[in-house]
């Protein structure tokens, strides 16, 4: 019984998903952690990084991320990928809750170890853990930024767009018809994908681009003494953004691709279904 289990081929996609996952959000909320907490008790404060160390690190995260699951999975690590690859590339129905409950659980798990970790540095800079570092966990509309008026449907909109450009990309850059990165450089080439997002697409909402990178944080956080976590900094009810947006902003950048790129390549061998950096034999 335990072999048959060990060898079932969906427990070990999941499995890849789960740790992928996880090392993409220790990198990601580890280092907004320290920016923000640990950053905040430097003299003067500000020591600990900013909004460029925070864009590489969550784009080092998704290139590690993507070498860890690669091979099992084909590196998802979010839900959006999911469903657009299911929409758009073959990748089994069936399978598109599994993966993302896993990518969640992932994610809520690597939120549980960050917090542990900087159980000091944030109760020093926040004791009530309040919206003041809710942000180390979850996205907030303007970064939690009360002077820059975006709310709940400006930010809704700056998912979509986002996560469309990051579907975009993952689509070219993995499509063997078009012209793949060699030399197993795709985990490499989508991180610096993600850089590129946080550096242009990072005011308005955070750049969440992925429901189980947001949820599962925003989950440890309440379960672990964050009370405001399900809201924004207006007090209103914000979780659904980076949930749905996300969503949604994956199907269309996945459809523009496939429109304005993907219909007019040479045809030749079929591509694995729902395979995101097929390595390199």
């Amino acid at each position: 019984m335990a072999e048959r289990f060990k060898s079932s081929g969906l427990i070990g996609e999941l499995s890849a998903e789960f740790a992928g996952t996880m090392i993409l959000i220790l990198f990601g909320v580890g280092v907004v952690a320290q920016v923000v907490a640990g950053g905040g008790l430097t003299t003067p404060p500000g020591g600990l990084g900013n909004h460029d160390s925070i864009a590489w690190a969550w784009g080092l995260g998704v290139t590690m991320g993507v070498y860890v699951a690669a091979r099992l999975s084909g590196a998802h690590l979010n839900p959006a990928v999911t469903l657009a690859l299911a929409a758009f590339k073959g990748f089994p129905w069936a399978k598109v809750a599994p993966y993302m409950v896993a990518q969640t659980i992932g994610a809520f798990v690597a939120a549980l170890i960050v917090r542990w970790n900087y159980t000091e540095a944030l109760g020093t800079f926040d004791p009530g853990h309040t919206i003041k570092t809710q942000g180390v966990f979850s996205t907030l509309p303007a970064n939690g930024n009360p002077n820059l008026p975006v709310h709940e449907w400006g930010a809704f909109r700056d998912q979509i767009i986002g996560t469309a450009i990051l579907l975009l990309m993952i689509l070219a850059i993995t499509d063997l018809l078009n012209t793949p990165p060699g030399a197993n450089l795709a985990p490499f080439i989508i991180g610096l994908v993600v850089v590129g997002i946080g550096m242009a697409w990072g005011t308005d909402a955070g750049y969440a681009i992925n429901p189980a990178r947001d949820f599962g944080p925003r989950l440890a956080s309440f379960l672990t003494g964050y009370d405001g976590a399900w809201r924004d900094q207006y007090g209103n009810f914000y979780f659904w953004v980076p949930i749905i947006g996300p969503l949604i902003g994956g199907l269309v950048g996945a459809g523009v691709y496939k429109t304005f790129v993907g219909r007019f390549l040479p045809t030749g061998e079929p591509e694995p279904p729902g395979s995101i950096a097929a390595p390199e034999d």
